[in-house]
């Protein structure tokens, strides 16, 4: 999952991003996943089980977050790589025009997050917990489904979420409107909120609003529009789906390169 950067030539496709829908025949679910998988490394999936309101309250907490005064977001903490982040993406020097907020997804992490987040830290806590239990449960189930179309165990991905030293985490950004964004942009007329990059983990489950923005790279400079839609998940394959190298090798590397580069090109054998 990339974002076009401003030295990128863009050439926008019409092709249509997969949309699937999970309450379908799971063997027919599955093959459409490993297709998606395969094509893009990205679709989206509808009926998926999280309820509306769950995923609504998780926004409206951001959204109060977000709108804090800038002391205040601080107090959690700057990202390193857990906490609070402006502009400043990472340890490596890539930047955007965003703000976000990084957290460990275990409940203890949680907990603590929250006591400086919030004047009311255990309503905090509970929702941010009901929202990552759902989408567990959906990354689960998708991964599972996965597994089956390609005749492996159904649990084989599904413990790398469930295990208990998982290294699952919740991101949420927010982008200012473009206005404000280029109006401290030193690149211009074209602010980018997220640069090009590849997802580390194994799958990224993304929902957002009704803004625009979000591109997938097809390769070749071509870049796919990603329209919004507030009732599905965007499911990006990430780099960790994708070769035989351990978790820990991969951070070691990626934290040691910025976000555009091909990580990836580090494991090929030659």
């Amino acid at each position: 999952m990339v974002v076009a950067n401003q030295m990128s030539p863009i050439r926008v496709e019409k092709k249509k991003i997969p949309t699937i829908d999970l309450s379908a025949k799971e063997s027919q679910v599955s093959k459409l996943i490993i297709e998606a998988c395969e094509e893009y490394g990205f679709f989206k999936v509808i009926n998926h089980g999280v309820p509306h309101h769950i995923i609504k309250t998780m926004e409206d907490e951001s959204f109060r977050f977000f709108h804090k005064a800038l002391p205040e977001k601080q107090r959690v903490g700057p990202a390193n790589p857990f906490g609070y982040g402006n502009r400043n993406i990472g340890l490596s020097g890539d930047t955007g025009e965003l703000e976000y907020l990084l957290l460990q997804t275990n409940q203890n992490s949680i907990a603590n997050a929250c006591k400086l987040i919030s004047s009311a830290p255990s309503k905090l806590s509970y929702t941010v917990n009901g929202y990552i239990a759902e989408v567990r449960r959906l990354a689960c189930e998708i991964l599972g489904l996965m597994a089956k179309g390609l005749g492996l165990p159904l649990q084989v991905f599904t413990t790398l979420l469930t295990d208990r030293d998982t290294d699952s985490l919740l991101r949420l950004n927010h982008y200012p409107p473009p206005t404000a964004a280029a109006a401290v942009s030193s690149t211009t007329n074209n602010p980018i909120g997220f640069g090009e990059h590849s997802d580390p983990q194994i799958l990224t489950l993304l929902t957002s609003n009704d803004v625009p923005g979000l591109q997938l790279s097809l390769g070749n400079g071509h870049w796919l529009p990603v329209t919004p839609d507030p009732q599905a998940f965007c499911v990006i394959v990430g780099d960790l789906l994708q070769v035989a190298f351990t978790w820990a090798d991969y951070k070691s590397h990626a934290y040691a390169h910025r976000l555009g580069e091909t990580r990836l090109d580090h494991f090929k054998l030659s």
